[in-house]
């Protein structure tokens, strides 16, 4: 019997071979914003396959009695319930490991940009200005102390590029045995510390009940001045009018910001950032190249494979 796999936002369509004549495969990044023809098209669906926009909820499992496992084109999970997955037997995959490398080149790219200032003189150039006085005093990362709040896989990949950068690296991660091995060449420290000693924080630890709102304005007081906040993580983590006060007031130097509390950022929510200086704000972007969607996509057709051929559907 034909197995049904429905993909609800986009992937690297090459991948999607993988399944074979033995599958019908629903390749319509529209659902995500179209419910009512997602759930049509989950009646009799075996998979599923999302990103973070989908929604996958009590309502969306009655709609697809017949689901067996959900592939996640990322490792976020926080718009999978993963209780009521559980309950109804349905397993999750996330993409894990995959696009690792795009994360650690996004957050060392911000933080070079940040902290030279250098890249942003186009229009003057063209002006015919010379802004090199300005320009040549941006500053270098050698030396400086590169905090992580959290030190799971891709923060531990970041560690290394700081690192080779000549940082010196600290992380805050309770849920990590201070024997693991990862933190050869890293110092543990607590999280009042981090705040304290960074001159580069960069986030990456997931949306909870306990890492929601977790730098907020006090945290944010505690940063070094010239600190630059960098968050891949979850928008939730990070008190958004709080980070463009201590931007706006001088209190922190600069940020980078690829999540938001609300996405995608619509008028209402981006015009709390209006005329934030030294700030740069992406779309939920930094996983997301060319060679990581093509991993992730190819990552996550193979976990869903492994899932429908073990349990014989």
């Amino acid at each position: 019997m034909e197995k049904k796999v429905v993909v609800s936002e986009f992937m690297d369509e090459a991948a999607l071979q993988k399944f074979g004549p033995a599958f019908q495969v629903i390749y319509d990044p529209s659902l995500v914003d179209d419910e009512e023809r997602l759930f049509q098209k989950l009646a009799d669906a075996d998979a599923l396959i999302v990103r973070n926009r989908t929604q996958v909820g009590a309502r969306l499992l009655d709609a697809a009695p017949n689901l067996r496992v959900i592939g996640r084109l990322g490792v976020g999970l926080e718009n999978i319930d993963l209780g009521a997955c559980a309950k109804r037997g349905v397993s999750v995959r996330p993409a894990t490991g995959a696009n690792t490398q795009s994360v650690v080149e996004y957050v060392l790219g911000a933080m070079l940009v940040l902290r030279r200032g250098a890249y942003t003189s186009n229009q003057e150039m063209l002006d015919g200005n010379w802004p090199r006085t300005a320009l040549g005093a941006g500053g270098e990362v050698q030396g400086l102390t590169l905090g992580l709040l959290g030190y799971g896989e891709i923060a531990q990949a970041v560690a290394q590029v700081g690192l080779a950068f000549g940082m010196k690296i600290i992380a805050f991660d309770p849920y990590l045995a201070d024997t693991d091995p990862a933190w050869t060449h890293v110092q543990s420290c607590g999280l009042e510390d981090l705040l304290a000693r960074a001159d580069v924080m960069s986030l990456h630890v997931p949306f909870t009940d306990a890492t929601a709102g977790l730098i907020g304005a006090s945290e944010l007081s505690k940063m070094k001045s010239s600190a630059l906040l960098i968050n891949t993580a979850r928008g939730e983590i990070v008190d958004e009018p709080a980070l463009v006060s201590a931007l706006k007031s001088g209190r922190l130097t600069g940020a980078a910001i690829d999540v938001f509390a609300k996405e995608p950022l619509d008028h209402a929510a981006a015009a709390v950032f209006k005329d934030c200086p030294n700030l740069i704000l992406t779309p939920h972007i930094a996983g997301v190249t060319r060679q990581a969607n093509v991993r992730v996509s190819h990552v996550t057709v193979e976990n869903v494979l492994k899932v429908l051929a073990k349990e014989g559907v």
